[in-house]
């Protein structure tokens, strides 16, 4: 089972041993030996080196209990011990990100670090998710949001976000109709105007560009009739749909107000979703991909 992490690390115990890492050193050393009662991993270190084993105990009831069964599940040539006082091991997403950086390659990865704990990713394999947005603001709102919520998730798998951004600055016009102040900022020397100020149409000739969505369209058939200008579509929910891909999909769109909705591979929260809709939304994504992780 890929990227195996302890929900829980005070499951996980460090010790210094003296008898070689393997599975018949670590036998003889720890089989009859008391562990205490939450203690379902053992990381055994030897000098710069490291093996993981999962030991089971007669009882898990008493404070103490002898180990009568253990397996090797990395040998020291499978681990790696890093220093990362910046990770907090607790999360599996900043665990997958630490054996990314400073150990990639490494079947397990043993992190010291936020707080001086100690935990370990087994197979590391992050879930992949596609972020599609669009800048401005910069950070992407959506990307932002999705990575700060995975860095304080201990209860999601690991994800790895990799962000598809439509830049809104590169498109090329004189004038723009952007939907509010907060919807982003056209090319310098660029004339703008904002939908919900309801300005007044262009008179000269030279039509304004609306860079919007459905929504905009909308409004501005609601606000000046029929006659619909040059526009830009860029809601990022229709930018995912016109790049299809099989990789798991966040994206957004203002025609949902409180809804979170799962288009095949690609879920969907709405255009100024709270942290607590992305996080919704990080949950339907980690579902696509089933069994993504496996708790310990």
């Amino acid at each position: 089972m890929r990227n195996l992490v302890p929900a829980r690390y005070r499951s996980v115990s460090v010790t210094d041993v003296g008898v070689d890492l393997t599975e018949a050193g670590l036998r003889s050393l720890l089989v009859g030996r008391e562990a205490y009662r939450r203690t379902t991993y053992i990381i055994a270190r030897r000098g710069d080196r490291a093996a993981l084993v999962r030991v089971e105990k007669a009882s898990d009831e008493a404070l103490f209990s002898p180990i009568v069964a253990m397996e090797l599940l990395a040998g020291p040539d499978e681990c790696a011990l890093v220093e990362d006082p910046d990770t907090d091991v607790g999360v599996p997403s900043q665990l997958a990100r630490a054996a990314r950086n400073l150990a990639p390659g490494a079947r397990c990865v043993i992190v010291a670090g936020r707080y001086e704990h100690v935990n370990f990713i087994l197979d590391p394999a992050p879930l992949v998710v596609r972020v599609v947005e669009v800048s401005p603001p910069l950070p992407a709102k959506l990307l932002d949001q999705a990575q700060r919520m995975l860095d304080v998730a201990d209860d999601l798998p690991p994800i790895e976000l990799r962000g598809e951004i439509t830049d809104l600055e590169a498109l090329a016009a004189e004038r723009y109709l952007l939907p509010c102040r907060g919807s982003g900022a056209a090319p310098p020397g660029a004339e703008v105007a904002y939908l919900d100020q309801r300005p007044p149409p262009p008179t000269n000739g030279r039509p304004w560009t609306l860079v919007g969505c459905a929504r905009s369209r909308q409004l501005h058939r609601w606000f000046y009739g029929d006659a619909e200008p040059p526009n830009v579509d860029i809601c990022p929910r229709e930018l995912a749909a016109a790049t299809p891909t099989s990789m798991p999909t966040l994206t957004k769109c203002c025609l949902l107000e409180e809804d979170i909705v799962r288009d095949g591979n690609c879920v969907v929260v709405p255009w100024g979703a709270s942290l607590g809709e992305v996080r919704r939304g990080l949950t339907e994504v980690a579902l696509l991909a089933e069994p993504a992780w496996a708790p310990a």
